[in-house]
């Protein structure tokens, strides 16, 4: 259970944060508010929220530069912006955020992507090296992937782009980050290789009868491990 967990909601229309406290404050969460950069971080500092819901449009200081600043205190970070050009979901990725949604916003679709974040924080605090979705076992030390209790033989660098999505599981893991751990620097822009890598790990670990894919593609951004 995730509930009970507290939330900062950083926003500088007042509506929308009222909106968003009283939504969560219904599924059981703490909240605490804030409307600016400068609040946020002393926020950050005193109440020391699991997770942040951050608006990139504050008015004394841009959102993106508070995503690395939040993030090194251990919160969860999911953006919730106006802003939803491809660049700036990417940028907010590879800057630590852990999830990306765009106003206007569905409240349950928030919730849910709220209770994924947390639930990811507290798997990266266990640091547990076996990640299970559906019958599907990714050992991360051991260097295996097994189904239905099968081992599956996965080419290097198949299982190198699995094992970093199933170390975030349920969070975008972009392009470049991808690209850099697996292939190396360098190779940054050589998205077909992820393209090739996706495919052969859906093709050995899918089957013929899975109507949703377990590696979900995010267009010009990257993917995400859903459980």
């Amino acid at each position: 259970m995730t509930t009970g967990s507290k939330l900062l909601v950083v926003d500088d229309e007042p509506a929308i944060r009222r909106l968003l406290s009283a939504a969560l404050t219904r599924a059981g969460y703490r909240v605490v508010e804030a409307g600016t950069g400068r609040e946020t971080l002393s926020a950050v500092q005193i109440d020391k929220p699991d997770a942040v819901l951050l608006d990139l449009g504050l008015p004394d200081r841009d959102g993106l530069e508070l995503v690395p600043l939040i993030k090194s205190s251990g919160a969860a970070v999911l953006v919730v912006s106006a802003r939803d050009a491809t660049e700036q979901k990417v940028a907010a990725l590879d800057l630590g955020a852990d999830d990306y949604v765009t106003k206007p916003f569905d409240t349950e679709e928030v919730l849910a992507r709220i209770r994924t974040a947390l639930r990811h924080r507290l798997s990266a605090e266990a640091d547990r090296p076996v990640v299970t979705v559906g019958d599907i076992e990714i050992d991360l030390s051991a260097r295996l992937v097994r189904r239905a209790g099968e081992e599956v033989h996965l080419t290097p660098k198949e299982f190198g782009f699995l094992a970093e999505l199933a170390k975030h599981p349920g969070r975008v893991v972009t392009h470049a980050q991808l690209l850099r751990n697996v292939w190396g620097p360098g190779h940054e822009r050589d998205v077909e290789y992820l393209r090739v890598a996706a495919r052969g790990v859906r093709k050995k670990l899918e089957g013929q009868n899975i109507v949703a894919s377990f590696i979900r593609n995010e267009p010009g951004v990257g993917y995400r491990l859903v459980r």
